[in-house]
């Protein structure tokens, strides 16, 4: 995935975002991320989902049908409450990217910086 470093982040979000509406599993999120223009193979999605638990912001479980098992995972309270500030935090630089709200002209950066270089 192009500019994986700077996206790892959004989806992380919406995993977490889907996680706290319910109970999701890998190929469902594969998908629901496709429909946001992401492309992530199992490889790259399951280690984040491991990680994510492993945190302590998913848990998991097992649910077997027959003889294949799928594992579906929710948010913590913890994860709940991460998502709480990821909001927040995405709704403040949202303002500044798209809005253009809360952004400083670039004399004033330059200004703010020589400041701080004295």
């Amino acid at each position: 995935m192009e500019h994986q470093t700077l996206l790892s982040g959004l989806i992380r979000l919406h995993i977490l975002h889907h996680a706290a509406e319910g109970e999701l599993y890998g190929q469902w999120m594969i998908e629901e991320l496709g429909r946001h223009g992401y492309r992530l193979s199992p490889g790259t999605l399951y280690p984040m989902l491991h990680a994510l638990e492993h945190k302590g912001y998913l848990v998991s479980r097992e649910e077997r049908s027959g003889r294949s098992a799928r594992r579906l995972y929710r948010a913590t309270p913890f994860g709940c409450e991460a998502l709480q500030l990821a909001r927040d935090k995405v709704r403040e630089l949202f303002g500044e990217l798209v809005e253009g709200r809360g952004t400083i002209d670039r004399g004033q950066r330059r200004k703010i910086g020589s400041d701080h270089d004295v």
